[in-house]
C-alpha cells in the first residue's frame, strides 16, 4: 500500500505567532468554512476607570444572573442566621423581601457558596444597629427596605464587598454625627464595653419616651378580617399548634367539615388537661381523702385528679361511674347523645343536674363534661349498618348525674406571659406557652409583647389600682348596636351620640366608633317589598354620610368600623334574613362611596388647620372581626348575632328536682372557676338602668336582666367559640371556622345581640359586653317627641365597660 506524499509546508508554520497574510491559503469549501476574504483584526481599547472610584474593577467583575427564589427555600437559612445567631424573628413579608434581594444579587450560588448567609448576617447587624427590635418587619417605617437599598451598591459578583460597605457605613455615621452634634467635639467611646443588663433596658425606655410622645394610639391599631386571619390547628402528634398554609376555599371537600369539629375538640381537650383538677400530683398522699372512698367511682385517681374516659372504653364496664367529654348531638333516632372521637352513647338526663344550678344553657353543638354511670342493658342499640361498637353508637345508655361546660382558661395562662397576679391556685400553674404563635398576623406575644406594652404605657398612661396616672390620653371605644339606618329615629339617636363626643379637645374624642348592623330592618335585595333593592340600600348609607359630614373634627380623629348583620348584602340576597353563613363578608364598596368621601373631606379640612398624625378612616369589615391594638397586647372581638334567641329555641331542658343533700366532694363543680354561693360565676356585671320597668324593684329586675348576660358569657367563653351550634342551626364556612374561635381568650368580646338587654360582664379577665339596640322602636312610637339613645363606652386601658345613654 502506497503511503501518502506529504505536502510541502512553509518552515515558519511551526513558529509561534500569526501567519503572514501572503502565506494564507483561502478556500471556499463549505467543509472548511474558510471565508473568501480575510478578517481584519479589530483593535480593543481598555475601559477607562472612573476617577472618583479607582477601586472598582469593572473588567474583572463577575456577572450574576438573577433567579426567582421562593421564600420557603430561604426560610431554613434565615432561621439559622437570623433566629439562632442573632435572636431575631422574621415575618412572612420580610422573608419575601429578603428572598427577592438574595435571588436578584446572589444568583444560583446563594446556597452552595454561602452567599445568602453573609448577606443575612450583615442585614441582621444593621437591623440591630438601627434599633429595629426583636422582630424583623417592614411594616411601619420601611427600615428593612432602606437597609436593602443601602446594600445594593455593595453587591459585586454575588458577594458583599466588605470594603465598600465599611466606607459607606463610616460616611453615613460621620454624616449623622455631624448633623446631631452641631459642632460639638465627639466623645471617645469604648467599644469593648457592652451591657446586657438592666441599663440597656433603661436606655431603650428613655428613647421610646422621647420618640413616641406625639404619636397617636390609632397608628398601632389593626382591624383583622375573618378572611385574612391566620389559620392554626392543633397537632396531636406534636402536642402543639401548627400553621395551616393551604389556601381556604368557600366550597371545600366534606373532609374539611370533620376536620373543623375535630380541631375544636382537640383545643378544648388539651386546655382541659392543663387544668389543675386534671393534673396528677407528683407526690401523692399516703392517706386517701374521703372524696375518694367510693370504690366504684372512677372519676378521680389515687392522686386526686379527674380522669376523662373515652366513650369506646365504656364497653364491658356496666355499672361504673365515669367522666366523659364529648359533643352534644341528636342521634338518628332523635335521642340526645354524646359523641367524641371514639364513639357515641345515648344520654339519660332524667336525674341530671346542670352546673351552674341557676338555669345554665346547654344546647346541641356544645362540648360538655358529663359525670354519670354507664348501663349496658342492651337497649338503644344502633342498627345503622356496621356503626355499632367502637367508632359508632355503643349499646346501653349513660345516666348523667351532672353536666357542665369545660372551664375557661385565662389569656395569660394560654400565652404563658406570666402577667397574671390573681391569687387563685388554678391560674398559677404553667400555661400552654403559645406565646410564640401569631394568632392575628400582628406579631406574637413573646416576640413583641414587652415592647408593645412599653409603647402602650407611653401612649395610654400607666395603670395603678384600676386608675390611670396620666388621664390625658385617649382610651375610649364606642359601640353602637342595631343601627337601622332606614329609621329616622336611629339617625337622630346616632346624631345625639356624636354630639356627646364632638369636642374640640382631642382627649374627649374616642379612638374607635363601632356600628353594628342590621343597617336595614328587613333583608335587603331578597326579593321582598320590605327590604328594598340596591338603590334603596345605597340611599340609606348616603343619608348616614350626610350626617357624618356635620362632625368633621370627630371624623378626622377617629376610626369608624361597620360590622354587618344578616340583613346586609350580599348575604341577605341568599338567606332572605335567615341565619347567613359565618363568617360574613363586609359591606361592598358599591354602597359606601359617599361615606368614604365624607371622611376624606373631613381629613382634608383638618389637615389645613393642623397636622394630624393618623387621619380618620372608615373600615367596613367582616362579621366576625377583630381589632388588634398594640399587637398582641389588646384584642377585641366584634360579633353580630342574635345568639340568645337561638339558644332558647334549641336549649336542652332539664327536669326540675327537689333540693336534697348530695355529696359534692367528687362533683365536677369543683373545676368550675369563680363560683359563688348561688352557683353562678363570680362575675362583675353591670346592667342598663333604662330596662327597669315601672312598678318593679330594681334589685329584682337586675337579677333577671343580668342573668342573660351571665349565661351567654359563660357559654361562649367556656366553649371558646362564637357559634357552638350544629351547621343545621348556624351554618358556617368550614375552611374559615378558625375565625370563630375564642382561643386564646380576647381581652374584650362585643356580642351585639338585639334580642337581649344590654350588659357588661367581666369573666376570666375578658370583658364581655352587649350594646343591644341603640333605640327602642316600640317605646319610640309611643313617645314621638323624644327618645333615648343607648350605647357602650369601653376603656381599652382599664378594660372596663360602661353603659351610657342620652336623651334626644
Amino acid at each position: 500500500m502506497e503511503e501518502p506524499i506529504p505536502s510541502p509546508m512553509p518552515p515558519h508554520i511551526f513558529k509561534a505567532g500569526p501567519l503572514p497574510a501572503s502565506d494564507l491559503v483561502f478556500s471556499s469549501s463549505p467543509g472548511f468554512a474558510t471565508p473568501a476574504h480575510p478578517i481584519k483584526p479589530r483593535e480593543t481599547r481598555p475601559v477607562p476607570q472612573p476617577v472618583f472610584a479607582p477601586q472598582l474593577k469593572i473588567a474583572n467583575a463577575q456577572t450574576v444572573l438573577p433567579i426567582s427564589l421562593p421564600p420557603q427555600l430561604l426560610r431554613p437559612v434565615a432561621f439559622r442566621t437570623l433566629t439562632k445567631k442573632h435572636n431575631l424573628t422574621i415575618t412572612s413579608a420580610a422573608l419575601s423581601a429578603l428572598a427577592i434581594f438574595v435571588g436578584k444579587y446572589c444568583g444560583a450560588g446563594w446556597r452552595q457558596e454561602g452567599l445568602a448567609e453573609r448577606v443575612l448576617d450583615e442585614i441582621s447587624k444593621q437591623w440591630k444597629r438601627d434599633n429595629g427590635g426583636l422582630i424583623l418587619d417592614d411594616a411601619q417605617d420601611k427600615k428593612l427596605k432602606n437597609i436593602l437599598k443601602s446594600l445594593e451598591p455593595c453587591m459585586s459578583g454575588g458577594k458583599l464587598d466588605t470594603g465598600r460597605l465599611s466606607r459607606t457605613n463610616s460616611n453615613i455615621s460621620s454624616l449623622l454625627r455631624s448633623d446631631s452634634s452641631l459642632g460639638r467635639p465627639e466623645m471617645p467611646r469604648d467599644e469593648s464595653q457592652t451591657s446586657f443588663g438592666m441599663s440597656g433596658l433603661d436606655v431603650e425606655d428613655q428613647e421610646m419616651d422621647v420618640a413616641d410622645t406625639s404619636q397617636d394610639a390609632r397608628s398601632y391599631m389593626k382591624i383583622v378580617s375573618a378572611f385574612t386571619q391566620p389559620k392554626l390547628t392543633y397537632s396531636t402528634a406534636k402536642k402543639t399548634l401548627e400553621v395551616v398554609t393551604n389556601t381556604s376555599s368557600l366550597m371545600p371537600p366534606i373532609q374539611h367539615k370533620i376536620t373543623s369539629f375535630r380541631n375544636r375538640y382537640h383545643l378544648v381537650h388539651q386546655r382541659l388537661l392543663r387544668n389543675e383538677s386534671f393534673q396528677k400530683k407528683t407526690f401523692a398522699s399516703t392517706t386517701r381523702s374521703s372524696s375518694l372512698s367510693r370504690s366504684a367511682s372512677n372519676l378521680a385517681s389515687v392522686s386526686g385528679a379527674y380522669k376523662i374516659t373515652p366513650i369506646s372504653n365504656l364497653l364491658g364496664r356496666s355499672g361504673t361511674s365515669h367522666l366523659l367529654l364529648g359533643l352534644l348531638v341528636h342521634s338518628a333516632a332523635g335521642d340526645l347523645a354524646l359523641t367524641d372521637l371514639t364513639g357515641s352513647t345515648v344520654l339519660d338526663i332524667s336525674i341530671a343536674r346542670p352546673i351552674p344550678d341557676v338555669d345554665a344553657w346547654f344546647c346541641p353543638g356544645m362540648i360538655v363534661l358529663v359525670e354519670g354511670t354507664y348501663e349496658d342493658d342492651g337497649s338503644n342499640n344502633s342498627g345503622l349498618g356496621s356503626a355499632g361498637g367502637v367508632g359508632g353508637q355503643i349499646k346501653g345508655r349513660f345516666i348523667a348525674d351532672t353536666i357542665a361546660g369545660p372551664p375557661a382558661e385565662r389569656r395569660e395562662v394560654t400565652l404563658g406571659t406570666g402577667h397574671n397576679h390573681k391569687a387563685d391556685a388554678v391560674h398559677t400553674v404553667a400555661g400552654a406557652g403559645y406565646g410564640w404563635f401569631d394568632f392575628l398576623g400582628t406579631g406574637s406575644e413573646k416576640a413583641i409583647g414587652q415592647q408593645m406594652r412599653r409603647v402602650q404605657r407611653q401612649l395610654l398612661g400607666h395603670k395603678n389600682n384600676d386608675e390611670l396616672i396620666d388621664g390625658s390620653k385617649r382610651t375610649k371605644t364606642i359601640m353602637i348596636g342595631e343601627c337601622n339606618l332606614d329609621s329616622p329615629r336611629t339617625l337622630e339617636a346616632i346624631k345625639a351620640i356624636f354630639n356627646t363626643y364632638n369636642s374640640t379637645d382631642l382627649v374627649d374624642c374616642p379612638l374607635t366608633i363601632i356600628l353594628f348592623g342590621n343597617f336595614v330592618k328587613a333583608a335587603s335585595m331578597a326579593g321582598s317589598t320590605k327590604g328594598g333593592d340596591s338603590i334603596h340600600y345605597k340611599e340609606v348609607f348616603d343619608g348616614l354620610a350626610s350626617l357624618l359630614s356635620e362632625f368633621p373634627s370627630l371624623m378626622s380623629t377617629t376610626t369608624l368600623v361597620f360590622v354587618p348583620g344578616d340583613n346586609d348584602p350580599w348575604a341577605s340576597s341568599f338567606s332572605a334574613g335567615a341565619a347567613a353563613l359565618l363568617p360574613q363578608q363586609g359591606i361592598p364598596d358599591l354602597f359606601t362611596s359617599r361615606i368614604r368621601r365624607a371622611i376624606n373631606t373631613a381629613n382634608n379640612e383638618a389637615h389645613l388647620k393642623k397636622d394630624i398624625d393618623t387621619p380618620g378612616e372608615a373600615v367596613f369589615t367582616s362579621n366576625p372581626a377583630r381589632i388588634s391594638l398594640f399587637g398582641p397586647v389588646e384584642e377585641m372581638v366584634l360579633f353580630r348575632d342574635d345568639t340568645t334567641s337561638r339558644i332558647r329555641r334549641n336549649a336542652v331542658l332539664f327536669p326540675k328536682q327537689e333540693d336534697d343533700e348530695m355529696e359534692t366532694e367528687n362533683d365536677i363543680s369543683r373545676i368550675q372557676p369563680n363560683l359563688d354561693d348561688t352557683g353562678m360565676p363570680d362575675l362583675d356585671v353591670e346592667a342598663a338602668a333604662s330596662h327597669v320597668p315601672t312598678g318593679q324593684s330594681t334589685t329584682q329586675h337586675i337579677d333577671k336582666a343580668t342573668l342573660v348576660g351571665r349565661r351567654l358569657t359563660k357559654l361562649l367563653l367556656d366553649q371558646s367559640h362564637l357559634a357552638p351550634f350544629p351547621t343545621s342551626i348556624r351554618p358556617t364556612l368550614w375552611d374559615y371556622g378558625h375565625s370563630l374561635s375564642l382561643y386564646p381568650l380576647p381581652t374584650a368580646l362585643v356580642v351585639c345581640d338585639a334580642e337581649a338587654p344590654a350588659f357588661t360582664v367581666t369573666y376570666e379577665g375578658c370583658a364581655v359586653m352587649n350594646p343591644g339596640r341603640v333605640v327602642d322602636e316600640d317605646k319610640g312610637t309611643a313617645r314621638r317627641r323624644g327618645g333615648e339613645a343607648r350605647w357602650i363606652e369601653y376603656d381599652v386601658k382599664r378594660r372596663k365597660a360602661e353603659l351610657r345613654s342620652c336623651r334626644f
